[in-house]
């Protein structure tokens, strides 16, 4: 039994009890983080050298890849590193750390994918007003309150979850600290106040989801009624990929 004025460290769950297959597990999630760098890498070095690419579909996606940079070595380092060293603890500081930046980044990213959605609306429902509705300004004032939303929720949510005491033992039933199981650690009714909070935060979540259903049902209502198969073509092509995007990102995070 401990408290969190003693708590100095949490342990993670590990992924395998033999050194061997910790091993193999490392190799799989390096591989795996070498080739999201180097994706997300080309994204960024694309978007940001080639002139042609400098419009507002292109710097959103470079926002995005960014997030997706940062949200990856935010877990993925840590446990590697846990695996190569045999060891399955991570710092009190080091876990609170891990759960602002993560919330931060894939709340920021849940607000771009949201922002994209609107940009995809535009180019195709309202292509007369889309050099003034998606301006250089908009585009940066859009971009910088996904980030700095993201920045609020996360800081918020990581000082409420850190300011509760923990007596239920520093076992994490996850390879990462994430909110729920620290919540778990809790031997207060204070823990009901963090879990307010994640309810506002779902209504919130589904508040962009519909927002972004409801801009595809019009995207796509406006795509079917252009008379040239061409232009039919232009359009999905622009949108289907952020579609597919959109669907990865809240499917994973639905079954997570």
């Amino acid at each position: 039994m401990t408290n969190d004025s003693s708590l100095s460290k949490f342990l993670l769950v590990a992924f395998a009890d033999t050194q061997e297959l910790q091993l193999l597990h490392f190799a799989l999630f390096l591989g795996t983080y070498l080739a999201a760098l180097l994706a997300n890498g080309l994204i960024i070095t694309a978007v940001a050298c080639n002139h042609r690419l400098h419009t507002p579909m292109y710097f959103f996606l470079l926002h995005l890849a960014l997030l997706d940079l940062a949200s990856i070595s935010t877990t993925v380092p840590k446990s590697m590193a846990n695996s190569l060293r045999d060891t399955r603890a991570i710092s009190y500081s080091g876990c609170a750390a891990q759960v602002f930046f993560l919330f931060f980044l894939c709340s920021a990213e849940y607000f771009l994918l949201t922002v994209m959605a609107y940009d995809c609306y535009v180019a195709i429902c309202r292509p007369l007003h889309y050099g003034t509705l998606m301006g250089t300004r908009a585009c940066v004032r859009m971009a910088a309150a996904a980030w700095a939303s993201g920045f609020l929720y996360a800081l918020l949510h990581t000082a409420n979850t850190f300011s509760m005491p923990l007596c239920q033992g520093n076992v994490l039933d996850q390879f990462f600290c994430e909110i729920p199981q620290i919540l778990k650690l809790s031997c207060s009714q204070s823990y009901l106040r963090e879990v307010g909070l994640l309810v506002v935060s779902l209504g919130l979540a589904l508040g962009c989801f519909v927002f972004i259903v409801l801009s595809y049902v019009q995207i796509f209502t406006a795509v079917l009624r252009l008379p040239s198969e061409q232009g039919r073509h232009k359009a999905f092509s622009m949108c289907l990929l952020h579609l597919a995007v959109v669907s990865l990102f809240i499917s994973t995070s639905f079954f997570a």
